[in-house]
C-alpha cells in the first residue's frame, strides 16, 4: 500500500499536475494540503474518474485539505478535536484494509510566519492540541499515519542553512520540541527509517532559484504509529514535478507500507 502526502498549493492550478502524477504513480492514497478552494470548488468528478474518491475540507482562498483513495473512506473528522478553529486544516478518516483499519491524519500544520508574532503563538497552541489530540487518537486507533505539511523542520539535516536560520520559522526550539512529542506520542518518521541521500528537501521557495541550488527545508512528513514501523518498505521524496512549469513550491513524499 502506497500512500503520498503533497502541499498543492492551490489545487486549481495544480489539478492536472495532481492528474498527471497519479498516472505516473498510483498510490492507494494521496493526502493534499493547502487546496485554496470552498467544497463546492473541489473537482470530485474529475477525480472520480481518475479512479479516487475524495473527502474533502476546504476554504475559500486559504488552507484546506483532501483525502483521495482508491477505496471508500470512512469515520471521516474535520479539524482537531476540542480546538476552535477558523481554518480547514486537518482531515482525518478510516481505511479499510487486509491487516485492519488504518486511520489517515492529514493537516496542514500552521506556518507560525515568525518567531514571537501573533500567528507563532496560534502555531504553538495549535500545536499543543494536536498533541493532546492525537493521544486519544492513537489510543482508538492503534495503526494510525499523520502525514502532511508540518511546516516544521525537525532536524539541522532537514535545512539547507541550519547556522543561519537557527531560530527562525520552521527551525525554533519550541516547533523542534512539539515535533518531538509527537514522536514522545509512539510515531516514528518514516522518511528516517532509511538511509537518505543527504540535503533531501520536500519544499523549495521560488525566489532566487531556490529549487536550482536545493535551498530547501525537509517539512513535509510522514509519520507512523509503533504497529506500522515493520511494515514500511519505503519513504521517499519525489522531486521530479519541482521541475514541472508552474509547480507547486512542495514536492510529493510517499510511503509505502506492507498490507
Amino acid at each position: 500500500m502506497k500512500i503520498a502526502t503533497w502541499n498543492v498549493n492551490s489545487l486549481t492550478a495544480r489539478l492536472q499536475h495532481v492528474l498527471d502524477w497519479l498516472i505516473a504513480n498510483p498510490v492507494d492514497v494521496l493526502c493534499l494540503q493547502e487546496l485554496k478552494m470552498s467544497d463546492d470548488k473541489f473537482p470530485l468528478d474529475v477525480l472520480k474518474s481518475a479512479g479516487y474518491e475524495a473527502v474533502v475540507f476546504g476554504q475559500k482562498t486559504y488552507n484546506g485539505v483532501a483525502i483521495l483513495s482508491r477505496t471508500p473512506v470512512r469515520d471521516v473528522v474535520k479539524n482537531i478535536g476540542g480546538f476552535t478553529d477558523e481554518h480547514s486544516r486537518v482531515i482525518s478518516a478510516t481505511l479499510d484494509t487486509p491487516a485492519g483499519p488504518l486511520r489517515i491524519v492529514n493537516g496542514y500544520f500552521v506556518n507560525g510566519q515568525a518567531p514571537g508574532s501573533d500567528k507563532f503563538a496560534y502555531k504553538m497552541n495549535w500545536l499543543r492540541a494536536l498533541h493532546d489530540w492525537l493521544h486519544g487518537e492513537l489510543a482508538a486507533h492503534p495503526q494510525l499515519v499523520l502525514l502532511g505539511d508540518f511546516n516544521i523542520a525537525p532536524e539541522d539535516r532537514d535545512s539547507f542553512d541550519p547556522v543561519g536560520l537557527a531560530e527562525t520559522i520552521h527551525h525554533t526550539t519550541e516547533e523542534r520540541d512539539h515535533f518531538k512529542g509527537l514522536l514522545q506520542l509512539g510515531l516514528t518518521d518514516g522518511f528516517r527509517l532509511f538511509d537518505q541521500p543527504e540535503k533531501s528537501y520536500s519544499w523549495w521557495d521560488y525566489r532566487m532559484l531556490g529549487y536550482q541550488k536545493n535551498r530547501g527545508l525537509r517539512i513535509d512528513h510522514v509519520l507512523v504509529s509503533a504497529p506500522l514501523v515493520p511494515r514500511v518498505k519505503s519513504c521517499m521524496i519525489d522531486r521530479v514535478p519541482r521541475k514541472w512549469e508552474k509547480p507547486s513550491d512542495h514536492a510529493p513524499v510517499t510511503i509505502e507500507i506492507d498490507a
